[in-house]
């Protein structure tokens, strides 16, 4: 037992140091853009808040990373459930199916049965990705004879779900789309991801490019979720995208979008919410 407090100190020490990191380089990045905060630093407020977000982060991210591994196993086909529209979800780089359930959870307590996360390995093309999603889609479109899904991504799964909706195809096929914490021009953090995928999010990239001049269907219900303290996508307003309609969360990292009450309540209304 004692072994067992001593690995679990050391993980959380190595998961709070890497949060800790990433905000250090949140912070400096924001400082250099707004000097006057550097005069505030030290406020009680800024300081409350700085460790509610580190320790907050920290413990979503060792739960996702705890997880992970059961994010691998193929799970059984979800069940028919004509009364909802069918979801699919997309995780982030790095994360696997796992990381969904807790807003599975809250999808089944609103009547949604037909759920399933698709895995996205990190070494596959971003294409080969899409692909994927694709087949997926008109699986389940063609097992529940409906027209449309839902689609929903986190990070850079919202990348890919934008990729099949505006360039691969998918335009018709969806019915509603949440972006959840998308790295939409990039992040400057990164040159430190270890696939072929993180270069993709490098600012200005020309996969991101490609997306951005991309127009949205119009049939097509989208909403962009993102933090104000999103702890890796640098500068944070990369996370904006004003073709659609944006949503602000505060008090958050990248992970814990996947888990606030705040977030998940924003996905379930949206939709909830009928086509105008």
């Amino acid at each position: 037992m004692q072994t067992f407090f001593k690995i679990l100190t050391c993980f959380f020490g190595a998961v709070g140091g890497l949060t800790t990191l990433s905000y250090a380089l949140y912070w400096y990045e924001t400082a250099n853009r707004r000097p006057e905060l550097v005069n505030q630093r030290f406020r009680p407020g800024r300081l409350v808040l700085a460790g509610g977000l580190i320790l907050g982060e920290t413990l979503f991210l060792m739960l996702t990373i705890l997880l992970h591994p059961f994010g691998w196993f193929n799970r059984k086909a979800p069940p028919v459930n004509s009364d909802r529209t069918p979801i699919i979800l997309l995780h982030g780089l790095f994360h696997s199916r796992a990381c969904w359930w807790w807003l599975r959870l809250h999808l089944r307590r609103q009547g949604w049965k037909t759920v399933y996360a698709v895995a996205l390995p990190p070494w596959k093309n971003v294409e080969v990705l899409t692909e994927r999603v694709a087949h997926i889609v008109d699986t389940l479109r063609h097992r529940h004879g409906v027209r449309q899904v839902h689609l929903i991504g986190h990070s850079m799964g919202a990348l890919i779900a934008r990729n099949y909706l505006q360039i691969r195809g998918g335009a018709g096929k969806i019915d509603r789309c949440v972006l959840l914490g998308a790295p939409h021009r990039g992040s400057k953090l990164a040159p430190f991801a270890l696939s072929p995928l993180g270069m993709l999010l490098l600012p200005g990239s020309e996969f991101l490019k490609r997306l951005a001049a991309a127009a949205w269907p119009a049939d097509t219900g989208v909403v962009n979720i993102y933090s104000r303290h999103d702890n890796m996508i640098l500068p944070f307003d990369n996370a904006v995208l004003p073709e659609v309609a944006n949503r602000e969360m505060i008090g958050m990292g990248h992970t814990s979008l996947l888990f606030r009450p705040s977030a998940i309540r924003c996905i379930i209304d949206h939709l909830k919410k009928e086509q105008p």
